[in-house]
């Protein structure tokens, strides 16, 4: 038997009231504010592990430039060198520097030049470092223009563990 409430409706209907929809609503609307910082913080904390990973790369390649013309295997004669021995550009290590081989092969140290996850998309990837040169003081903030001793973000930000992303 059906039992009928004070308007003649089944008191078993389903649905939801409009203050059950309004609470959830509250609800949802809570904890989408309280994930919100973390998501930021998240795709944050991605772009400074891709800045580290790129400055590791270029600075990797750099080394092994140096150690590849101190232990002869790129030409001393080469225009890819300074007299100091480090990559002229930044395209140097992509392009490659002669080996002085018979065959005239080039000896390549990275495939693209990464980009600065901090700084304006707008530029192309070389033209968005900072450059240091060998003979620039540690502290210089001009690019000497001779080689390509060091690279550091041309970002003004601050990282989450609170130093520069241009000191790091």
């Amino acid at each position: 038997m059906r039992r009928f409430g004070p308007r003649g409706s089944s008191s078993n209907s389903r649905g939801l009231t409009l203050i059950e929809l309004l609470v959830a609503l509250a609800i949802l609307s809570i904890l989408a504010a309280a994930a919100l910082p973390y998501a930021e913080v998240t795709v944050r904390r991605e772009k400074e592990l891709e800045l580290r990973r790129s400055l590791r790369d270029v600075r990797t390649a750099i080394d092994a430039f140096y150690e590849d013309w101190k232990g002869g295997k790129i030409s001393r004669t080469s225009t890819a060198a300074s007299e100091d021995g480090y990559p002229k550009t930044l395209q140097v290590l992509v392009e490659g520097a002669d080996s002085g081989d018979a065959k005239g092969s080039k000896r390549r140290y990275l495939r693209r030049i990464p980009r600065d996850p901090f700084s304006e998309q707008t530029h192309p990837p070389a033209e968005q470092w900072v450059l240091r040169s060998y003979q620039d003081g540690s502290d210089s903030l001009a690019w000497g223009g001779r080689d390509v001793y060091d690279i550091r973000s041309s970002s003004e930000n601050i990282a989450l563990d609170g130093t520069r992303y241009r000191e790091w």
